[in-house]
């Protein structure tokens, strides 16, 4: 009715002195206006699973100065999410989290079916937090501690994947768990598109389906020990094509591969010589000079490439972020590289251009922009 869609003003003031006068910081994000996550002070580690309630049946024109100290009450909250929509009023539902299981299950008997005015009485249950996603479409020579490298690197708490292959899969699947519902809806939000923009995949992400609250927190997957095959090259285009112009026998399938893995059919080395020592990262033919020949071929210009370092990975892989600009190209080339530590920072600067130039090489080809 209209009277639903019109904000109640007054209960509106009050909220805003309540914010004054407590010092409360209220967030806005996605839809939800949140408090804490966690707030100013709290003194303990983060909640575990089964530690949020979800909270229906409210009022549309109830607000935090009525649902925080009411939830507080039971125990001190770690975050409090109310749903919001654009007219001002709430949707009708929220979530609070403690930081115990327990402090939780207080709030479900406690304050299920708590009076909030005549007729609306609050609805409390224990919030099913889904924390897994399967992500689908990924190509057939996917490995699993290469996704696992890339997900930690592109979204926060990453635990653990696991791949999946069989009749009725295309291509290979992947169930990813996180470390909250919160990390893995900021990934199912971001991971499609960062995976267009850096590998050239076109890659289907859903929440698990059938998925049961589980008490016993699965334990964290640790990083693999030792060095780690490129991720870029399983989890892109695994023998990208240059344009007909450039295509010769001594131009390579596969640009460039840091060692550490079992070798591929596309590895090659110049005959006679030996191949180049673990721990370091060969070049079959220097990307930098395929994009430079592509480039002239293509009448773009000279590319130009600003290579900053962003950090230090636990597995021992240093982090660059790039941008390669060609003036003549439909777009800037931006992404990140992952290299192995070198000698001294020229060396591992001329690496991560490498790298760079063949992420560019990648996603040219795979999208067909020289053609």
């Amino acid at each position: 009715t209209n009277n639903q869609q019109v904000v109640n003003l007054e209960r509106v003031q009050a909220l805003q002195a309540w914010v004054k006068s407590t010092n409360t910081k209220l967030t806005q994000v996605n839809g939800q206006r949140k408090y804490g996550g966690p707030p100013e002070v709290w003194d303990g580690p983060p909640p575990g699973a089964r530690c949020e309630v979800f909270i229906s049946q409210i009022p549309r024109d109830v607000y935090e100065d009525l649902l925080i100290p009411l939830f507080s009450s039971v125990g001190a909250l770690w975050e409090f999410r109310l749903m919001m929509n654009f007219s001002g009023q709430n949707r009708g539902f929220a979530y609070a989290k403690y930081g115990t299981a327990a402090i939780a299950n207080d709030a479900i008997h406690l304050l299920h079916g708590y009076p909030l005015g005549p007729g609306a009485r609050l609805s409390v249950r224990c919030s099913i937090e889904k924390r897994h996603l399967c992500i689908q479409n990924l190509p057939a020579s996917t490995r699993q501690e290469e996704l696992l490298q890339v997900l930690r690197l592109l979204s926060a708490g990453v635990e653990s994947v696991a791949l999946k292959a069989g009749p009725g899969i295309e291509g290979v699947s992947a169930v990813v768990a996180f470390s909250s519902h919160h990390a893995a809806s900021m990934a199912k939000k971001a991971l499609g598109e960062e995976f267009k923009k850096q590998f050239c995949l076109d890659i289907s992400i859903k929440w698990l389906s059938a998925e049961k609250p589980n008490p016993d927190k699965p334990p964290p997957q640790k990083a693999p020990k030792g060095l780690l095959p490129s991720p870029l090259k399983h989890l892109g285009q695994t023998s990208p094509r240059l344009p007909p112009r450039l295509a010769s026998p001594a131009v390579p399938t596969a640009f460039c591969r840091a060692v550490g893995g079992p070798p591929t059919q596309h590895d090659t080395h110049v005959k006679g010589t030996s191949p180049p020592p673990r721990g370091q990262v060969m070049f079959s033919v220097s990307p930098v000079l395929l994009l430079q020949k592509l480039s002239e071929a293509s009448g773009w210009g000279d590319p130009h490439y600003e290579i900053l370092f962003s950090h230090a990975g636990p597995d021992g892989f240093l982090y660059f972020t790039y941008k390669v600009h060609v003036p003549g190209a439909p777009t800037t080339f931006r992404g990140f590289v992952m290299i192995l530590p070198g000698h001294c920072t020229s060396t591992m600067l001329e690496e991560a251009r490498r790298a760079a130039a063949q992420q560019v090489l990648q996603k040219v080809c795979s999208s067909g922009l020289s053609a």
